[in-house]
């Protein structure tokens, strides 16, 4: 018989083996973001549950924002569907969003994220349909972790520390979003309402150096505010079913 104390030491070890793991996980992630990016994944130490301060995704959650932009009014949901898709052997949450100018559909994307055991949460891809006049043309931008070696990268940190840089995604010529920490303690004004101690970010990638993209994430809710160079794209209503 196995006594109490040896099976606690089994666990013990199960436990640091876990953590020691998904420490090489974050580590590979994150470390030398420009060079020799090659992330780590195992898809026992993932999770479909996303509850990240920053980045909390509860299925049956839609977020809706608004912004006027040169091109016309736009309107985006994003939606926290309850469907998942696994990806290199992990479970991810299938987020639906869905945006439109003047009333008329111009993006339809499914993006797919998870959590680490950190709390770090990952970015596996996405399929974005690109409209025009209300008929799908293309699904340019879209890619999969796995598949032509795309691989996933962080879309949020579990601690955010100001100056940290990273890969969000990485599709060579396709998608290599990297994501710089700004600001830990921003006030943002938005139609949904006032928030304090938000995390700002810049998201900008090499495919195109003169665009940048300003977020804004409040904690316990997540994005709430992008500024763009023409546009400013604010949370006004969650809806939760």
């Amino acid at each position: 018989m196995i006594s109490r104390i040896s099976r606690l030491s089994s666990r013990s070890r199960q436990h640091y083996r876990r953590l020691a793991l998904c420490a090489i996980v974050v580590l590979c992630g994150v470390a030398c973001p420009l060079q020799g990016y090659n992330p780590v994944i195992v898809p026992a130490l993932f999770t479909t549950q996303i509850d990240n301060p920053y980045f909390p995704l509860v299925p049956g959650t839609t977020f809706f924002y608004e912004a006027d932009t040169p091109d016309g009014f736009e309107e985006i949901e994003t939606i926290v569907t309850r469907e998942t898709k696994e990806i290199l052997g992990v479970t991810c949450v299938v987020v639906h969003d869905i945006a439109r100018l003047d009333g008329e559909i111009i993006e339809d994307t499914f993006d797919w994220y998870a959590q680490d055991c950190r709390g770090n949460v990952w970015y596996f891809g996405e399929l974005s349909t690109n409209y025009e006049n209300g008929a799908p043309i293309n699904t340019d931008g879209s890619w999969e972790a796995g598949v032509d070696g795309a691989k996933p990268g962080i879309i949020m940190k579990a601690c955010p520390k100001v100056g940290e840089v990273y890969r969000q995604e990485y599709y060579a010529g396709v998608a290599e979003d990297m994501g710089e920490v700004m600001s830990l303690n921003r006030h943002v004004e938005v139609a949904y309402g006032d928030f304090d101690d938000c995390l700002k970010t810049r998201d900008y990638t090499p495919l195109d150096p003169k665009v940048n993209e300003f977020k804004y994430y409040a904690p316990g809710v997540g994005q709430v505010l992008t500024k763009e160079k023409d546009a400013r794209v604010e949370l006004v209503d969650i809806v939760v079913e």
